[in-house]
């Protein structure tokens, strides 16, 4: 029995019905595109089924005249293209909430043919991302072919080449648009500097592409006017861009805002599209580059689908928003010589100090009995009331330290232009890790006699240990090797991470709504205080505001979360290397030194000690990823700083624990 050959098209895809309406026309196009596509991702398969396709209408006439029609149902000479050209890839919502329910909703539900979307429809039929790739590879001569089929000489209709410049020009007006109206919202405007507000940029866009549509109306698109024109309105937009770009500085300097970072993007991606609409235009093979403008509408239609891709862009704005703040803070946490060192260690025990009365205080809490959530509350109150002091006094908690130094790190990453930065990059890590030896060092040195004079003093008192055996013992056994402890101290890891991460919100916050002056001027305040008071104290919470933010939130978090996953059944407790010492500690002294003798409390000291490493690296890791993505560092680097941490580790271990014998001067 013959086989029908591969390559030739189906009866009824040559053309859609007479009277097919703009429906029927669509469904069939996409049924066409299906069948071009075939099963495989073979180009040549593809091109091959176009060029039977072509001579088979070409060979029918009634094929040929169902089609012209078709495609004045279509309504190519439409508006609706312009807009597709234009707009498609571009994210339309600032907020990520109604974007990423915008493109659930494009992901999830069915589109309808009868979709005045043209986004819509143009995603529907190309269906496919792998549908870029043969429409790039199509070519001019076929478009020609096809494009004498969809309008041939002599019924009426405009060239598909007339129509299509005049859809470009379009699209070029939407564009041009909307970058003034971007450049001159508000938001944008008052952030530029004001040599390019006199500039006014954007009064330039409609001018340039006026002249631009009278030149292609009256020269054509290939002469040399209509190439002058277009280098005028490219620099135009090259103009506009770098006046919006000057609000970068104002963003740096007072606090990132997630909404002017999102529609300075989107002024670089409208006229990233813009420039490729007027390459399409002024294009010598205009046919090769329709082609491979359709190719980027087809993978930008399908990239505006996907979730991930938002997800990372709105991270990265909130990475910016929060890394540079805690960038500044984290410098404070550094020590780069012995002097630093030895300070880092002095703070360390006045924190160890403190944190051993959070424990008595903690203990203390505890024999409340009081329910999960109010339980949970209050030892969260006790914790942030205790860091507070810490930082009041100038003294350190070493567990806190990393999520705020990574940012630090990482902000010297864009300059790794050389060995010698990388190198000098690499010492950074050193006097990092050096400095979470000195604090940790310091805070289990204090932690450990102040729970034992607590224990001491509270004996003389009331003649009994701060815990009893009963409850030493539970706390023994809740904090051996082999159960959740690492899991947990990883866990609070993330809490520290998080509480840095509230830290660099705030500040950014209270410097991108200037509330030190707010605060300043406000007339509560000033009758409050006193104008001269006001102002230091509006002063004060600009220098303090990271710091209060993160030991507040760092305090709830340790206390609430532990109720709250117990609410849904999760398990999970608090693993803070000074907390669970100093906690350990006080068993241990209510059951006496013939304890250390056996296994379950030597199993106990043994986690405590992994647990501090375990704090650190989580929330370090965490924060320095963080600020990676804020300032888009790429795998080179990093593989070259990893390459160079190996190295030095080899050569000179010690290098990462003690400061070495010749040290540099002090930080000014």
């Amino acid at each position: 029995m013959p086989q029908t050959p591969p390559h030739v098209p189906p009866a009824d895809l040559l053309a859609p019905a007479t009277d097919a309406d703009g429906v029927t026309v669509r469904l069939w196009l996409r049924a066409w595109v299906a069948w071009l596509r075939g099963e495989g991702t073979d180009v040549r398969a593809v091109l091959a089924r176009l060029q039977a396709w072509l001579q088979a209408v070409e060979a029918d006439a009634q094929a040929q005249a169902r089609l012209a029609h078709a495609w004045q149902r279509l309504g190519a000479a439409a508006a609706d293209w312009a807009p597709l050209l234009a707009d498609e890839g571009i994210a339309r919502r600032p907020e990520f909430v109604a974007e990423l329910a915008h493109r659930l909703r494009r992901h999830l539900l069915p589109v309808s043919p009868r979709t005045t979307d043209s986004s819509e429809w143009f995603g529907w039929v190309f269906d496919d991302e792998r549908d870029a790739r043969w429409l790039a590879a199509i070519p001019a001569r076929q478009v020609q072919r096809l494009q004498q089929l969809l309008a041939p000489e002599g019924n009426g209709a405009p060239p598909v080449p007339v129509v299509w410049r005049g859809v470009l020009l379009d699209a070029l007006a939407i564009c041009t648009a909307h970058v003034a109206v971007t450049l001159v919202e508000p938001e944008v405007w008052q952030r530029m500097v004001p040599a390019s507000r006199r500039l006014r940029a954007f009064e330039g866009l409609a001018r340039n592409l006026d002249a631009l549509r009278s030149t292609v109306r009256a020269h054509g698109p290939h002469a040399a006017p209509t190439q002058a024109a277009v280098d005028a309105l490219r620099a135009a937009l090259d103009a506009c861009r770098h006046a919006a770009y000057t609000a970068y500085a104002h963003l740096d300097e007072h606090g990132i805002s997630t909404a002017v970072v999102f529609r300075l993007h989107q002024l670089r991606e409208r006229v990233l599209r813009a420039k490729r609409l007027l390459e399409a235009l002024a294009s010598p093979n205009p046919e090769r580059a329709a082609m491979h403008l359709l190719a980027r509408l087809v993978r930008a239609n399908h990239q505006a689908r996907r979730i991930g891709p938002l997800v990372a862009r709105t991270s990265q704005l909130l990475a910016q928003r929060v890394a540079e703040r805690n960038a500044e803070t984290g410098e404070h946490y550094i020590s780069r010589n012995r002097t630093e060192y030895w300070a880092m260690l002095r703070r360390a025990l006045g924190g160890g100090a403190v944190l051993g009365l959070t424990t008595w205080s903690k203990l203390a809490l505890t024999a409340l009995g009081l329910s999960a959530f109010w339980g949970g509350l209050v030892a969260g109150l006790n914790y942030a009331a205790w860091f507070v002091l810490i930082m009041l006094l100038h003294w350190t908690v070493a567990t806190k330290q990393p999520a705020m130094t990574a940012p630090a790190l990482a902000a010297r990453l864009k300059h790794l232009h050389s060995r010698e930065a990388v190198l000098r990059f690499v010492d950074e890590i050193a006097h990092l890790l050096r400095s979470q030896v000195a604090a940790i060092a310091g805070n289990l040195l204090a932690v450990v006699p102040t729970v034992w004079l607590l224990d001491w003093g509270w004996r003389s008192v009331s003649g009994s240990h701060l815990v009893d055996e009963a409850k030493a013992l539970h706390l023994i056994a809740t904090h051996q090797l082999w159960g959740p402890t690492l899991l947990f101290a990883a866990g609070t890891g993330v809490l520290l991470f998080a509480s840095s991460l509230m830290a660099g919100w705030a500040e950014n916050a209270f410097v991108l709504y200037r509330l030190d002056t707010a605060l300043a001027h406000h007339p509560a305040w000033i009758r409050w205080l006193g104008p001269q008071r006001a102002q230091r104290w509006a002063a004060w919470l600009r220098s303090h505001i990271s710091g209060l933010a993160a030991n507040v939130s760092l305090g709830l978090l340790l206390g609430l979360v532990p109720a709250l996953l117990g609410f849904f059944g999760l398990g999970f407790d608090v693993r803070h290397v000074t907390l669970v010492t100093g906690q350990l500690t006080a068993a241990l002294v209510a059951l006496g030194p013939q304890a250390l003798m056996q296994w379950d409390v030597l199993s106990a000291l043994l986690a405590a000690l992994l647990v501090g490493p375990i704090n650190l690296a989580v929330s370090f890791y965490l924060a320095f990823r963080l600020a990676l993505k804020a300032q888009g560092i790429n795998a080179v680097n990093r593989q070259r700083i990893r390459q160079a941490l190996l190295y030095r580790w080899r050569k000179a271990p010690g290098s990462f624990f003690w400061p070495p014998a010749s040290e540099p001067a002090p930080r000014g």
